[in-house]
This record gives C-alpha cells, structure tokens and sequence, in this order.
C-alpha cells in the first residue's frame, strides 16, 4: 500500500515498529542514567510520532515513576488522552495513579481516578495514600469507606495517617479492626501500631503489641525492632530500650537516633554524645535528624562551641538543623549569635518556621534591640506568618520587654486567637512598664473572656500590685489561687514577701516564710535578703543570708548585701568577718554591665569602661553632661558608695557607672535624635544613676527606658528644658528599689 494513504493519525506499521525501537533505545538510556532529560526528550519525542503502543506507554510510565517525574507523567498522560488511547487494564493508570499521590498533586489524582475505566484494590489504595499523603484523615476515612474491596495495605494506609497526624488512639482501634476483618497484621502494621503507641506514651499497649510481634514472627525485620525500641525509649524505659538496641543485628541510622534521642529526652545529655561518637566510630554517617538531637544535647551541657563545630560540618542543612541552632543559642545566653545566625539562615534561603521565628523575636527581647525587633517582625509579615499565635505572642512579650507597651498592644489586639501565654505577656508587660493598673484590668478581662490563669498569670498580677503598693488587693489575689484548683509556688510567694517586707514590715515577710508549706529556696531567701538591706534590718538580713550561704556558697551576691549593710551602719569589722568567708567559699561576684542600643548596633559597656574605641568622646560628653545636670538641680548621691574612702574619691566611683557611660555614647551617636534612648543593665540601678536619668531626661528632652535585671525605668523630662527637680514623670521605680552599682568589697 503506498505510504500516502496512510492517515497521519495512524502512521505505518513499519514505522511504528521503528518509533518503538527508539523508545526502547531511549528507556534502557533511562533505566542506567535515570536522567530527567532523557526522559523529557523521550516524551517529546513520543508528542512528534502520535500513538504508540501499550508497550511503550507502559515503559514510559514505568521510566517517570522511577525517575520520580510528575511533569512527564503529566504530559504523558495528555499524549494518551490526546490519542483516545484506553489500555485493556489498570497498569498504566495505576503506575501514573502513584506518582501523583507520592508527589503529592492530590486533585490530579482524583481526576484520573474518577476517569478510570479500570479500577482495582491497587487505584483505590493509590487513592488513599494521596490523602494520607497530605494527612486529610476524614476525606481518607470517606475514601476508605467506600472502597468496594480492600486489603491489608488499605488498612495500614489508615493506621499509619491517624498515627503520624494525633489520632494515635484511632489508629489502634483500625488495628483492631483489621483483625476483625479478617486480614492478618503484617510488620507494617506492627510498625505504626508501635509508633502510635510512643505517640501515646503508652507503654502497657506498647508490650503488648510488642508479645503480639513475638509471636507473629515479625520481630526479625529492622524496621519493628527500631519500632520495639522507639517505644521503650520514648516512654522513658531506657534500660530496655538499650537493651533491645544493643542485640539489634542490623542496625541503621534511624536505630541510632531512637537510642540518642532516648537519653536526650531522659537529660542524660553525656550518654548521647557518647553513644553519637561510638556511632561515629564504627563508621555510620550521622543525618540531619541525628545531628539536629546532637546539637541539642551539646547545648543542654553548655558545650556551646562542640554545637557550633558540629552545625559547621553538616554539609547540608535543614530548616530543623538551622531552628536548633538558634534555640540553642537563645538558651545560652548568646543572643547575638542567634540573630547573626538568623541572618545567614535567610540569606541561604532556607525558610523558617514559627517555632523558628519566636525564638528569634525572644533573643530580640533578651538584648531589649528594638531595632532588630521590628526587623524581625518585618520579616513576620512579609512571609505571611504574621498571624501565627506563636510568632505573635512572642512579639507582644518582645515590645514589651522593649518597653513598648503600645504596639504590644495593637498586636495583642489584632490577634484572632490568644492563649494564655499570650495574655500572660501582655500582663506581665504592663506590670514590668509601670502601668500596674492596666495590667490588672487586663487580668480580670481574661477571666471575663474565659480564659483560665495559670501560675504564671498570677506572678504577673501579684507583681502589678507590688508596683502599685496594694497590699491588700495583693492579698485578695494571692488567695484566689486555691479558688483556680493550684497550690501558691514559690515564685507567688516570694512576691508576697516582697509586697509585705516593703509595704508592712519585714517581721511580717519573715512570719509568712516561716508558715509556707514548702521549703523556703534561694529566691525566697534573697528576696528577704534585698528587702532587709534597704531597711537596715540587720538582724533579719543576717537570718537570710546565713540560708543563701548554705544554698550557694560561691554566689557572692548575699555576702556582697551583707558586707554593704554593716558597712554603712559602721561596723566594719563585720564587714571584714564577711569578707573572709567569702574568700574562703571561693565566692566570686559576676561583672556588671550595660548595653545600649544605637542604629542596629548594640554596644556593651561596664563600670569605668576605657576599651571602648570611642573612649574620649564618651568621657568628655559625659563629664560635661554631669556638669550641667549639677547646675539644674542633680545632686551625685555619694552615700550608696560603702568604701571608707574620701568624698572625691567616692564621686569618682560613682560617676562612672555603665548605664551613664551608655547614655553618654547614644548622645554622641545620636546627638538630635528624638526616638527613646533604651539602656539594659543586667543589675539593678542604683540610687545614683536612677536620679542622674530623670535630670538627664529632662535635659536633652528625649525619653530615657532603662531596664535592669527587676524592672523598666522610664524617664520622661517633659516638654522643656530647666524644670525644677520634682517635676518629672517617672513611670515606674520608686527610689528606694535602687541598689549599688559596684558591689565589690574594699577593706576600710
């Protein structure tokens, strides 16, 4: 038949037989490179022939599933609908069936689905793990409901989505239905009834699927043993766990990371780094779920720089690997490490999650950089997780620490959804920015709103009424404890102590400590301890610092209070009896310091500072500053200086300390500035300092928020320069909350 009467639809017979064996020299190419370019070039090529056989469909189907390529199978796909080509079975459908539920294209998978004129158990499972694939548990059960037949695959589908999605109990109830049925357990469904169990935290259930795995014949296979161990491990029977890890003939990386993860969960930080290195010497290579685990236990001991050095050498990093890191970071008091680490996260384009972004916003709350705050909530809303209650709590507590009640406020207010936490740091917020009252209007809101305080709440509203000297009403809060089914803590003690010492009388703080149920800890003790030294109670401070003596020896905080109160009552003798006990306990007293600050740069000085490149400029603007304060009224308060030293020398001492020097350099930086200058101590500010602030504010007309180690300060000088002293808005600390800056002893 000549070659022009063949319909162009329809090429051939020689031809398609030529076609086929392209096709067939393109599949083995594909089936050695499994090269997606090859295969791209294999369609097209299918797409400039028109239709081929059964064969070649199968191959080429067969070729996207193993090269895992959605979009070929997709084109593929069109070819045969372009063609009207039907094939005699369900193969060809169900192979393309799968790929679009393992790539997760689940409307793609439906379509064919409800298009196939050929469906067995096999299209219907495909079918289901698409939506387990995207964890739809009720469409999966609607799926698997009208299933006209199943098989064992189709219930472990079930029993694996409920178990990986919370719905561990569902999955164990499938597990018995499955029996019912008739169909007999297979290791898959040992696996995921185990790991329901660990989801549960049931280890009663656990050994008893585990006797069912014994008796099955199951227990050979790596999978169930790491399943067998994984539920001892995380229900906290390490020891078995070990046990059934040690005899394990064929462990893999995922039998390592259950043992390690075990020990981390339990604290035992120590057995996981040893097991990591034992792993690391017989030769496995850690993933990134074991490094993330080990990463975390180096931070849990303090190994800081083991953590970073292991984070280095992760050739490729996670999302989990990078959060670990800064959560890390955060909890060691490196702050500034998280943010700079925060910044290479992005730039390496790896995406963060809210629990990763909260972290962050708290290292911002920590340092009190506003700055670097509002960056990071920029950031928030360009990636749309702005209304995450995670990321949005940690916003409202990061501008309050900030000392911006305000726009703690607006988000606090836009948020659809707050729990307790996040009213917790809208109270505690008001209750640390002198706006006492707020925050306990607040707290009655939220019982109005029913929302149950916990302990945290009331530490915040007994703190609003120490603020606002309400004795009274701090009573009334203290015992309304009970009436929401908790016990009164230590920390809910300790700020009734506080409320009763200044307020009442120290005698009556101390008769409340002797009547509490529980043991009296440090908080409790130094509490009383801070209290006596401003009243120069001797007798009661003597009392408490000979429990914080025995508590911790080597915190040089109580013998410092000690030696400052005998010291100004003249009797140094004691002062050097307390000085000597403090030598011979090794006690050592930590460094004070301040930070400030300016642009998105924060800048750390302490007491007499002279490291700081811009030392001079600091030191003259300072002395000046101090100058002209003196001429409107301040008077250096030289009596907090407890040294038997001349009245130059004690202003000397005083006039330097590192929340003036900080102060001096932001108006050097920021000399016609007009936003607040924020300045966070990491101790207490003095007398000094806290009257030097309210003449400096009014001064330089700015606004000055100054946060120590209890509370904020802020110091607000008005409209006009000269005001005559009393005439300042101090929005929260009373003067005598105010303590020494330099504590260090010096003998008479």
């Amino acid at each position: 038949m000549p070659l022009g009467s063949h319909s162009r639809s329809h090429p051939p017979k020689c031809q398609h037989l030529k076609a086929s064996r392209i096709f067939e020299r393109l599949g083995i190419a594909l089936s050695s490179s499994m090269a997606k370019q090859n295969l791209r070039q294999a369609i097209d090529f299918l797409y400039s022939r028109g239709l081929a056989t059964s064969d070649s469909y199968t191959r080429h189907v067969l070729h996207c599933v193993r090269a895992n390529d959605f979009v070929q199978a997709k084109r593929l796909q069109s070819h045969m609908q372009l063609h009207l080509f039907q094939p005699k079975d369900s193969f060809i459908h169900n192979q393309l069936l799968h790929l679009f539920a393992k790539c997760g294209k689940l409307s793609y998978a439906r379509d064919l689905f409800d298009n196939m004129t050929h469906r067995d158990v096999y299209s219907w499972n495909a079918l289901l793990s698409a939506y387990a694939k995207l964890g739809l548990v009720e469409d999966l059960c609607t799926v698997f409901d009208q299933m006209p037949v199943r098989d064992s695959v189709s219930y472990n589908t079930l029993i694996a989505c409920f178990a990986t999605n919370g719905h561990s109990g569902k999955a164990l109830k499938i597990l018995v239905r499955m029996q019912e049925d008739g169909f007999q357990l297979t290791q898959y469904s040992y696996v995921n009834a185990l790991q329901a169990c660990s989801m549960l935290l049931d280890l009663k259930l656990g050994k008893q699927i585990h006797g069912r795995v014994v008796i099955s014949g199951c227990g050979d296979n790596t999978f169930v043993w790491n399943a067998i161990t994984g539920v001892y491990a995380k229900c906290g029977d390490i020891h078995r766990a070990r046990w059934f890890f040690d005899r394990m003939t064929h462990k893999n990386v995922v039998s390592w990371n259950l043992m390690i993860s075990g020990y981390v969960k339990l604290g035992n930080h120590d057995e996981c780094i040893r097991l990591f290195n034992k792993m690391k010497l017989l030769g496995l290579k850690p993933d990134q779920v074991t490094a993330s685990i080990v990463i975390n236990a180096y931070f849990q001991c303090g190994h800081v720089d083991d953590a970073r050095k292991m984070f280095s050498e992760i050739p490729k990093k996670d999302e989990i690997c990078w959060t670990t890191m800064i959560v890390g970071y955060a909890q060691n008091g490196r702050e500034e490490d998280a943010l700079m680490l925060f910044g290479d996260m992005l730039r390496r384009d790896v995406r963060p999650d809210s629990y990763t972004i909260s972290s962050v916003v708290s290292s911002c709350a920590k340092l009190a950089s506003l700055c670097h705050g509002q960056v990071v909530h920029g950031k928030v809303i360009v990636m749309g997780v702005d209304h995450s209650m995670l990321v949005s709590s940690a916003l409202v507590d990061m501008y309050c620490k900030c000392g911006v009640t305000l726009d703690a406020w607006n988000i606090f207010g836009t948020m659809h959804f707050r729990n307790v936490i996040t009213w917790n740091s809208m109270i505690h917020g008001y209750a640390q920015n002198g706006q006492p009252h707020e925050a306990l209007a607040l707290y009655e809101r939220m019982l109005q709103e029913n929302i149950k305080p916990d302990s945290i709440s009331f530490v915040g509203v007994l703190s609003a009424c120490i603020n606002a000297d309400m004795v009274a009403k701090g009573h009334e809060y203290f015992n309304s404890i009970s009436e929401h089914g908790m016990t009164p803590t230590l920390d809910h003690y300790a700020c009734m102590v506080t409320l009763i010492g200044r307020s009442s009388s120290v005698d009556k703080a101390v008769d409340l400590i002797k009547c509490m149920p529980n043991e009296p800890d440090y908080l409790i003790w130094s509490t009383l301890l801070s209290i006596c030294a401003k009243k120069g109670d001797i007798k009661n401070a003597e009392l408490a610092a000979g429990h914080l003596f025995k508590l911790d020896p080597h915190n040089a905080g109580p013998y410092i209070m000690l030696s400052n109160l005998y010291a100004a009552c003249g009797r140094w003798e004691k002062v050097g009896d307390v000085r000597s006990l403090m030598n011979k306990n090794n006690a050592k007293k930590f460094a004070a310091y301040s930070l400030v600050e300016v642009g998105i740069e924060v800048h750390k000085f302490v007491s007499e500072d002279r490291n700081h490149p811009a030392v001079k400029q600091i030191y003259d603007e300072l002395n000046k500053l101090i100058s002209i304060l003196q001429q409107i009224g301040y008077n250096p308060d030289t009596n907090i200086v407890l040294h038997n030293v001349g009245q130059e020398e004690k202003f000397k001492s005083i006039s330097y300390h590192s929340e003036k020097l900080a102060l001096a350099f932001a108006l050097i930086r920021r000399p016609n500035g007009i936003a607040p200058i924020r300045i966070i101590k990491n101790i207490r500010v003095c007398n000094d300092c806290h009257m030097f602030m309210k003449f400096a504010s009014v001064h330089i007309e700015r606004t000055i928020i100054l946060r120590d180690s209890n509370k904020f300060h802020h110091f607000s000088g008005g409209n006009g320069k000269g005001k005559m002293k009393g005439e300042f808005v101090d929005n929260f600390i009373r003067d005598e909350d105010a303590t020494p800056d330099d504590l260090s002893i010096i003998e008479p």
